[in-house]
């Protein structure tokens, strides 16, 4: 089973920006969707962004022209780069891996947590 593991959280000041990393352990298959989601505390999980196996990417409204997310098939890694940082960041992101062409196969991470903070 491929694990996946993010790296890249921390704590940060408003404005400021970080970049999360996200490794599988071994190969991930090139058709699989990448995406970040995040958690903040008494809310549900959301997807953040997405890229396909194509490069298609997408973006909730609230990240739009602040973060950019990217992929290396290569490295089996994907990444978010997030500018512009704001407290309403703050949240426990998690890197996913998904089938788009069967239902429920997916692999997630443990998860990092970002604090946007002054």
């Amino acid at each position: 089973q491929v694990q996946l593991v993010e790296s890249g959280g921390g704590l940060v000041q408003p404005g400021g920006s970080l970049r999360l990393s996200c490794a599988g352990s071994r190969s991930i298959p090139s058709v699989y969707a990448m995406g970040w989601y995040r958690q903040a505390p008494g809310n549900q999980r959301e997807l953040v962004a997405s890229i396909s196996s194509g490069g298609k990417t997408t973006y909730t409204d609230s990240v739009k022209g602040r973060f950019t997310i990217s992929r290396d098939n290569a490295k089996n890694s994907v990444y978010l780069q997030m500018n512009s940082l704001k407290p309403e960041d703050t949240a426990v992101y998690y890197c996913n891996a998904d089938n788009p062409y069967r239902l429920g196969e997916e692999i997630w991470g443990q998860g990092t947590q970002v604090t946007v903070s002054s």
